[in-house]
């Protein structure tokens, strides 16, 4: 079963990835039964004939605690769940609680791992703890920002100087994140973020390259990828709307700096506990290395994603790759 959609502001990129998914793992062999979740939370069979695909068909439910997918009165039988869930409601962890219970194997992180990649913060103590550096970073609550947002885009300002980046704890694929300048650039970006949810992180301005690593089981790294955004910065219309943004793989590096990242990306694998698959993504900056910006433990499969790039420049096919994640997929 190929599980996409959900209720986040990611909607649309999973829609893109799951139809991806879904011709590699026909390609491979497999029967494949793609269901959407609609922002209501609604599950539905879904008529593969529409590209990207829609969460609307037939109306299905999964049932607790033995896991059966029922379409109506009849239950449909599959053995592997591939959650092609970008963000809140199915990357964080609370999807992969639910086939827990369920006692069904899926694709990719556990729940722990997942909520512990989700949330950038803890994400990034972890890091810190496991001795891989990171940039610097305040968290901005809502309670604080509302009691005295002078007082705290103040205390950001002291911390990290300027530019920052601004983002919501909990998301992805850049959404809500704000470049600042200035005091007032914060506190806007501040407001922004906090339409996402009431943590916000504020990170140092880092000038240098963005590498990302693909990582598998074992841990196995991908030889690593580079991002050439369009614009000023690889936000969401840069990753999934601007043709004219690139992701080079393999990236341009010295061979020791090719080593170092990929082992980088393997501790942070490790120190997060993820299991199945992750994108570890770097910054590269001069005089300070590499510094790791975030793990994202369903990372994007559309045609033009990072991820599948990388493991193409190692050798792994797109059919390969899905296929290969559906093969080892661990049984809660």
């Amino acid at each position: 079963m190929v599980l996409f959609g959900g209720r986040s502001a990611e909607h649309e990129v999973s829609c893109v990835s799951a139809v991806a998914i879904y011709d590699a793992l026909i390609e491979a062999g497999h029967r494949v039964i793609p269901v959407g979740i609609d922002r209501n939370g609604e599950w539905w069979i879904v008529d593969t004939a529409h590209r990207p695909f829609r969460a609307e068909g037939r109306p299905a439910a999964l049932r607790l605690p033995d896991g059966r997918l029922l379409v109506g009165n009849d239950v449909v039988n599959y053995d592997v769940v591939f959650p092609v869930l970008h963000g809140p409601y199915g990357e964080d962890g609370t999807m992969q609680g639910v086939f827990e219970i369920a006692g069904k194997p899926y694709v990719g992180c556990g729940v722990l791992p997942s909520a512990l990649a989700m949330d950038k913060d803890i994400a990034k103590g972890i890091f810190v703890a496991a001795g891989i550096p990171t940039s610097r970073w305040v968290v901005v609550r809502g309670p604080e920002f509302r009691a005295d947002p002078s007082g705290t885009v103040g205390s950001v300002v002291h911390e990290l100087g300027t530019p920052v980046f601004v983002k919501p704890a909990e998301l992805g694929s850049s959404v809500g994140i704000s470049k600042a300048r200035d005091s007032d650039g914060i506190r806007q970006a501040i407001e922004t973020a906090m339409r996402y949810g009431e943590k916000v992180i504020v990170e140092e301005f880092i000038e240098g390259r963005e590498i990302e690593v693909a990582v598998l089981d074992g841990p196995r790294t991908a030889l690593p990828g580079e991002v050439h955004a369009a614009g000023e910065w690889y936000d969401y219309a840069s990753k999934y709307e601007d043709e004219s943004s690139d992701f080079e793989a393999p990236a341009r590096l010295p061979q020791a700096r090719v080593a170092e990242v990929r082992s980088l990306a393997a501790r942070a694998f490790e120190a997060l506990e993820c299991r199945g698959l992750a994108r570890v993504d770097f910054f590269f900056a001069d005089g300070r290395g590499f510094l790791i910006n975030e793990i994202n433990t369903m990372p994007g499969f559309t045609p033009i994603s990072g991820f599948p790039k990388m493991w193409a420049a190692t050798g792994m096919t797109y059919a390969e790759l899905c296929n290969e994640l559906v093969e080892h997929a661990d049984r809660p």
